[in-house]
């Protein structure tokens, strides 16, 4: 079993300048998303950090929050927190194979995320992921965020834009005949 072995863990990266991070948050189980939530925290307040704490209504919307909020406002980073457990039908494989999808392109896109979306077959190994005193997944994530932020502070401000744009054609003074700039 997993819980039974020992890993690896980064030393927390230190910052001269306190990052800002969104936590978002599906608390369809509530209780497992409060130790999510927790160990999120204590995780980004280590590093002097601040973050605020949105919940969205299942994993699913968690990168759409992620996406809005990475286009429309000023934080460093994000935290994707939230639970699925297996039930009865396929749709546990879709919630986490297209949360886990859209997080990594939101991720290649520039915004820095942690991802603490458990995926679990029970409660009980869900609860054993996510207690603060356990596993710490939440805190997991968000060291993850951290990591990545001062990966981007390291290297600076992006210097080329990050995917494909349809090509543009710009037009020279009204009235030119020679057409598009290339």
């Amino acid at each position: 079993m997993a819980g039974h072995e020992t890993h690896y863990t980064l030393p927390l990266p230190e910052f001269d300048k306190a990052p800002k991070l969104l936590i978002v948050v599906a608390p369809y189980y509530k209780d497992i998303a409060d130790q999510l939530v927790a160990g999120a925290s204590a995780e980004i307040e280590k590093v002097g950090g601040s973050f605020e704490v949105i919940e969205v209504p299942g994993a699913l919307e968690v990168p759409t929050a992620i996406g809005q909020a990475h286009r429309m406002s000023n934080f460093d980073g994000f935290v994707a927190l939230g639970c699925v457990i297996r039930g009865e039908t396929t749709h546990y494989d879709t919630v986490c194979n297209d949360s886990s999808r859209a997080i990594t392109l939101l991720g290649l896109q520039g915004a820095c995320i942690g991802n603490g979306i458990l995926t679990v077959e029970n409660r009980t190994q869900a609860e054993v992921r996510a207690e603060v005193a356990g596993q710490n997944k939440g805190g997991g994530a968000a060291a993850a965020a951290l990591h990545l932020i001062a990966l981007g502070r390291r290297w600076g401000s992006a210097r080329r834009s990050v995917g494909f744009l349809p090509e543009r054609e710009e037009f020279q003074i009204a009235g030119d005949t020679k057409g598009p700039v290339a």
